[in-house]
């Protein structure tokens, strides 16, 4: 079993450009935008303890912000166990993290994340 810690250098710019992107699109009241990005930061530093809690937390600041509480409670239990179950290696690869998704499925990665994940030599 491989442990997980921290994200690798190689993909720390992409995650780092999804969090900005969503601060920017947030900050402009463009919350579906804003979303989207959060979602891309969740599937490519899932596999990351702190990345992976990182996002659940700013995806629980989204919920309380926009008072939706199916997210909010949705993202309590994520928030709890996503960086224990990315310390182990027992992600749903793809999952985009929101409550409006089951917290176990994996999803088909969209290609340019794809791309990222192969630019950087990361499976």
């Amino acid at each position: 079993m491989k442990f997980y810690t921290s994200i690798p250098k190689e993909l720390k710019p992409y995650f780092n450009s999804e969090l900005e992107i969503y601060e920017t699109e947030l900050s402009c009241g463009n919350f579906i935008k804003a979303w989207n990005h959060l979602e891309r930061a969740h599937i490519i530093g899932q596999k990351y303890p702190y990345a992976h809690t990182l996002v659940h937390w700013k995806m629980l600041h989204f919920g309380i912000l926009i008072k939706n509480r199916t997210e909010i409670i949705g993202q309590i239990p994520r928030l709890i166990f996503g960086g224990v179950k990315s310390f182990v290696g027992k992600i749903p690869v793809g999952n985009p993290g929101g409550a409006n998704v089951p917290p176990l499925k994996s999803y088909p990665i969209e290609k340019d994340l794809q791309d990222i994940f192969v630019k950087s030599g990361i499976n």
